[in-house]
């Protein structure tokens, strides 16, 4: 069944009784003239137009490897901006943020939880996403256990530890808080232990080597690391399952120069997956193709589970 984001933020706001999304603000420095909710390009004279392009992907695993599977879009890119472009490894949600408010970081993806603050504080301007050969997209978060953990049910983690990734992360945090407190009536500090391990793929590890005795992921990382046998199926037992949400979204700086922002957004539009390393990564996980997407609109069930988890977005 074709999976769609609009169906899957329906269903996920009325169970867990979200209310409507609170005003989203972005930061003093940025203007939202019409109304779309990321920060419009400036005038002629505050644009840039740097000599060399930094892309990032969102730190969910090892940097290194996403070099080599980024490099054929990004030699894409640069043949249709005519621009140079580099990788940038980040290592965390935090400086990638920082290093587009800087200035420092111009085409990015960001991590589903962490795009409210990226689009707040960094004048992330989201428009593309990952998809299937369908247009379906999206992934689900998971807690998963290990076998012979004495966990079978979510109910059974209370009173013990389970491992969230970072306080930014949708699956690794927002999402399963939300759900805990919702629809199980656990509460962090109160009915269990929290502990982060800081991205997904340490959390998955860690269930599998039995260092943590659950974990809430993101099941597309987990598919691409069972696909690469880092972690074997026979490590990992899945006791619960979310709705569809967003995944990575891909975007610019709002200040870049206006003509080249349109010419990123064609490489993206225009590139050929097949037989590249991107293609290579990521059909483990389904994805096949780029889609338009908006912040408005896609985003707008993550922006309820903030509201739900009481978040606020402080550029300080």
């Amino acid at each position: 069944m074709k999976r769609t984001i609009i169906a899957a933020a329906a269903a996920f706001a009325v169970s867990l009784s979200l209310p409507a999304s609170a005003e989203f603000k972005l930061d003093s420095r940025y203007s939202d003239m019409d109304g779309d909710l990321v920060a419009d390009i400036p005038d002629a004279s505050e644009q840039t137009d740097p000599g060399t392009l930094i892309f990032a992907y969102t730190p969910v695993e090892d940097p290194a490897v996403y070099a080599e599977v980024w490099s054929d879009f990004l030699d894409h890119v640069s043949t249709v901006t005519g621009k140079k472009i580099q990788f940038f490894p980040v290592q965390s949600n935090a400086a990638q943020i920082e290093a587009m408010r800087a200035g420092r970081l111009h085409i990015a993806g960001f991590n589903t939880g962490s795009n409210p603050l990226a689009v707040a504080c960094g004048g992330f301007r989201p428009f593309t996403m990952m998809a299937s050969a369908d247009g379906s997209y999206g992934y689900e978060m998971e807690i998963i256990t290990f076998p012979g953990s004495g966990i079978e049910t979510v109910e059974d983690i209370k009173g013990g530890k389970i491992a969230f990734t970072a306080e930014t992360s949708n699956s690794g945090f927002k999402a399963p808080s939300a759900i805990l407190k919702a629809d199980y009536n656990m509460e962090s500090g109160k009915d269990f232990e929290p502990v982060f391990s800081g991205k997904h793929d340490n959390s998955i590890l860690g269930v599998a080597n039995k260092d943590y005795p659950a974990a809430a992921v993101a099941n597309s990382v987990l598919k691409r690391m069972l696909s690469r046998d880092v972690v074997k199926p026979e490590q990992i037992k899945s006791i619960y399952k979310s709705q569809t949400f967003p995944t990575t979204s891909y975007g610019l700086a709002n200040t870049l120069n206006a003509e080249l922002q349109q010419k990123i957004q064609e490489a993206f539009a225009s590139f050929e997956w097949a037989g590249t390393s991107l293609e290579a990564e990521f059909s483990k996980s389904g994805e096949a193709q780029f889609v338009p997407i908006t912040f408005k609109k896609e985003w707008e069930v993550i922006r309820k589970i903030d509201d739900a988890n009481g978040v606020e977005y402080s550029c300080q």
